[in-house]
């Protein structure tokens, strides 16, 4: 299957974190990058990136104020909230009208 996607372009907005300049990320696009189209958001500037009110939904819904005694129990609220939002996208469709 990884095959067929070998020939698809790839658009990928990033927000400009150190990270992202990591020399790991610098070797890995290296090899990869040929696939890729990179944009970069302006540094500091969180309204444009769409995924930022997402990040907070998330946190809300998954990890603000809580404990979790093992990394199990961590991932599998993560995983249960993003399921959530991808089979029910309603409850952050607020959080992307701005990005339309």
């Amino acid at each position: 299957m990884a095959q067929r996607y070998e020939r698809q372009e790839v658009f990928l907005v990033h927000d400009n974190a150190a990270y992202h300049r990591a020399p790991e990320v610098r070797d890995w696009l290296r090899y990869h990058g040929h696939r890729f189209h990179l944009c970069s958001l302006p540094k500091y500037s969180p309204q444009f990136n769409a995924v930022e009110p997402l990040w907070h939904y998330v946190r809300m819904q998954a990890t603000h104020n809580r404990y979790y005694a093992t990394e199990e129990e961590f991932v599998g609220s993560l995983d249960g909230t993003l399921t959530s939002m991808a089979h029910d996208p309603h409850p952050i469709q607020g959080y992307l009208n701005s990005f339309r």
